[in-house]
């Protein structure tokens, strides 16, 4: 998929009045993801994605991933986009279910074992959430 094919499906998901305000906040929720992940794990899923979307990705990785849980993602989500909570959990689904839609089914079940459960409902995957 192209980058504007992406932050076109991000839009259409997040009802964003703009191409503008889909990239922010796509931007914005990877960077918020990649320091979760292991340094494997954002190298797999920078691979699946559109070049642009890979800087934000390589800016939040961390050497060791960190432990945070859904609560703690989507404060630091609200926080890079200025967002309030509720505002964050919209932003941040458009986008993860813009990813999950975008990566292989394997890259996608990687990407989900390295999270808690709770992440499952964010990609657009309810029925995986524990």
């Amino acid at each position: 998929m192209k980058y504007d094919e992406f932050l076109n499906k991000v839009r259409e998901l997040g009802e964003y009045a703009d191409r503008d305000e889909a990239e922010h906040v796509a931007h914005s929720v990877l960077g918020t993801l990649a320091p979760r992940l292991p340094a494997d794990g954002v190298e797999h899923l920078a691979a699946q994605l559109p070049e642009p979307l890979t800087e934000p990705l390589h800016r939040g990785e961390l050497e060791n991933a960190e432990s945070f849980g859904v609560e703690e993602f989507l404060d630091r989500v609200a926080a890079a986009t200025g967002a309030r909570p509720m505002t964050a959990e919209w932003d941040a689904s458009a986008t993860l279910t813009a990813v999950a839609e975008n990566v292989s089914g394997g890259e996608l079940n990687q990407l989900l074992s390295q999270l808690p459960s709770e992440f499952a409902t964010l990609f657009g995957h309810p029925e995986l959430s524990g």
